[in-house]
Formats: C-alpha cells, structure tokens, sequence
C-alpha cells in the first residue's frame, strides 16, 4: 500500500507496482496474546484497514443498484463465486443425528481446498498466476472451518483480504472499488448463507445477542456508509419490517436485516439487541463511525479471531513502513 500520513486514506492498488514478486504461502504469525501488538503494528494491519475505509468511503451515499463499471477481473471473481455455489448444489446434506454442522459441508469444502489455486489462476492476469498460490489460501480461509463446521467474522475478514490482495498486485484497481463491494461481496455473501442454511453452520465466536450479528460486520459498515445523508431513511426505520422489505434490494445493511428476520424469530429487541441499539442513534454518520469501532475492538483486536488469520508477502507482519514527509515530495524541476 502506498505510504501516507493517514493510512486511512491509503489504497492497497496505489502500491501495486512496487509489490515484491517473491510470493510466500500465507501462515499463521499470532500466536499468542502477547503477539497481537505485532497484528496491531504490522503492515497487513495498516493495508487491511486502508482497504476497508476506502471501500467505506466510495459506497458512501450510494445504492445498490447504482450504475458502475464491471471489468472482466470482477466477472472472473462473479464466476468464481458461481462455481462455488453450484458445487453447495451438488454436495447435498446429509442424515446425521446432529442437527447442526451438516458433514456434507466437508465434502464441499474439500473440493475448494483441492480447486482453489486453479480457481485463483482463472481470475488473475496471465503474468499475475505466480500469486495464485498465496491468494487461494485466503480464499480457502473465507468460506469456514472444516473441522468445527462454523463462519464467522475472521472467515468474512480473509475474503477481505483476498480482495485486498488482489488489489496489491493491480488485478482490481481504484476502478473496481464499487463493484467489488456491490457486486462480488454480496456475491460472496450469498454464498455464505447458503453454506450457512444448507449445512446448519455454526457461528464462530458468536457473542450471542451481544454481538452485532452471528456471522457478518462488514456489510453493516459499508451499510450504514451507503445511507449517510440519506433524505428520508433513518436509523430507526431499519426496524421497520415493511421498509425493509422495500428496500433491501437498495442497501446492503437492510438486506443484512431481511436476512436476520427470516432466519430468527421473537422479538428483534432479544435476539439482535446491539442493532436494536444502533437504531436509536441520531445519524448514520455517526453508526457509521461507531461501527468502525466496534470491528476494530471486537474483530480485530481479539485474539481469537486474529489468531487464525495468515500472513504472507502481500500481507505481511513486517511493522508498518514509517512515513517520511520527504519522500512525498515532489523535486521541481530546474529552471
């Protein structure tokens, strides 16, 4: 990622030509409490974060259904997802006495663990397949965990950073920031529930009705970016069942709703009492806001969702580079 004062406002594709060719196979660096200050200083962090805040300030106002531009990059990852899809179609549950964690999920996932580098090398450029090896595994890492059947916010987090990654090596670039949250994340979204009500998932680390949500966050940050200024949508109508229904076609946060009414029952108070919360603050900018940190707090900064994320050349735990005013600027020429 590109060096600046506010690695907020960084993009991972602003670095892509400088990225080192050497790629590496991804592994697991955190593996202690104490190791977590390295996460927090490490360059994955600052260019994991860049990432979501750019993405957080283009979908900022915007629907849905908007018009943007769709490269052959993001409908090679559309196909992707695709594929993945029809494979939870082919792989049906089956009877077991438990009735979550369906064992057909390991059967399904075992056919992306043995695909999912050829899947990568469809996606990237010819002279990019060298990467394909490191970005699968953060593919393979966004889908769940095979043993404990279950999804949860760091499995959301590695197809973050498979975007990410992509971006790093100049696959997707600035123009595809819309559609990569528009079209391929919730894309990849619809995948996730289907694996989740297909094989009955569990939540990973779920807080219970403490949490924001079983299995996601990142769609009710960009969410919540896309009504910033809206005219007419408040906070308190993402209750509303009939608003919600009207549309969610239009915002990502309020088909997160539809999404949790139709998967539990009782009162939304009891069973999603942090959003029910969030409905009462004033302004969208300011769910926004809090949000961001609550997923640093609550996600990022919690060993055991950290501990299973996997560093690599693209992402890596090397402390984050310094930032040097001199180096910004620009040498005039002579006159």
């Amino acid at each position: 990622m590109a060096e600046t004062k506010d690695n907020s406002e960084a993009t991972p594709e602003d670095d892509a030509p400088n990225v080192t060719e050497t790629f590496m196979i991804p592994r697991k660096e955190i593996n202690m409490v104490t190791d977590m200050g390295k996460w927090k200083q490490s360059q994955a962090y600052a260019d994991y974060m860049g990432f979501i805040l750019s993405l957080n300030k283009v979908v900022k106002g915007k629907k849905l259904t908007c018009e943007y531009k769709v490269t052959e990059t993001i409908q090679k990852l559309l196909e992707l997802l695709g594929t993945l899809d029809k494979w939870i179609d082919e792989t049906p549950p089956v009877d077991q006495p438990s009735r979550f964690g369906n064992k057909a999920y390991r059967t399904w996932f075992s056919k992306l663990d043995q695909e999912a580098e050829s899947l990568v090398s469809a996606v990237l450029p010819a002279d990019k397949c060298a990467a394909a090896p490191e970005i699968a595994v953060y593919l393979k890492e966004s889908v769940g965990n095979a043993t404990r059947i279950d999804y949860g916010t760091g499995h959301e987090a590695a197809f973050a950073a498979f975007l990410c990654c992509l971006c790093k090596i100049g696959a997707l670039g600035t123009e595809d920031q819309l559609a990569m949250v528009f079209k391929v994340f919730t894309s990849y979204l619809s995948v996730m529930r289907k694996l989740q009500k297909t094989y009955r998932m569990e939540p990973a680390g779920s807080q219970g009705v403490w949490g924001l949500d079983d299995f996601q966050f990142l769609p009710f940050i960009w969410g919540s970016s896309q009504f910033v200024d809206h005219l007419t949508l408040e906070p308190r109508h993402f209750i509303d069942g009939k608003v919600v229904n009207e549309h969610h076609q239009d915002f990502m946060f309020l088909d997160c709703i539809k999404f949790i009414n139709e998967m539990k029952t009782g009162p939304f108070a009891e069973h999603s009492n942090q959003l029910w919360n969030i409905s009462a603050v004033p302004s969208w900018s300011k769910i926004n806001q809090g949000l961001i940190k609550m997923y640093r707090a609550e996600c990022l900064e919690k060993f055991p969702v950290i501990q299973h994320f996997k560093f690599g050349s693209l992402l890596s735990i090397q402390p984050v580079k310094p930032w040097h005013p001199a180096a910004h600027v620009e040498e005039r020429p002579k006159s």
